[in-house]
């Protein structure tokens, strides 16, 4: 005879799945989402599908779909790498249409991650 609670194995399953739980750093996960609206065609807009971890050390890979008024929404994929001088310094971008460039990199860094217009234009996440 089992003493075991009805709720045990209900108890199991929630725990098994928070320790599948992304470690992804939320802060990254923001720039990165942050990096999303600037790579589609002006009047579009983004809805994130997910975020996971990305093949390489300090990269997020975001999932996304492009929706643009007039036209199918198409799903789409970016890396965001970050570097090792702070957790939030964004070395690279790559998506499924090709790297952002350097002088690209740099203004977006420069000039826009951090305005208001960045923050209103971030999608939630997935």
């Amino acid at each position: 005879m089992s003493t075991a609670s009805p709720a045990a194995p209900l108890l199991l399953g929630l725990a098994l799945l928070g320790a599948c739980s992304s470690d992804i750093d939320p802060e990254r996960e923001r720039v990165c989402r942050r990096v999303l609206p600037t790579l589609v065609a002006e009047g579009g807009s983004v809805r994130v599908l997910g975020a996971a971890a990305g093949r390489e050390p300090r990269s997020i890979r975001m999932d996304f779909v492009e929706q643009r008024p007039g036209r199918p929404p198409v799903t789409r994929w970016a890396v965001c790498r970050f570097s090792e001088m702070s957790r939030t310094d964004l070395s690279g971008v790559i998506s499924d249409r090709g790297p952002v460039g350097g002088a690209a990199l740099y203004l977006l860094k420069r000039y826009y991650l951090d305005t208001p217009d960045a923050v209103a234009a971030e999608p939630g996440p997935g």
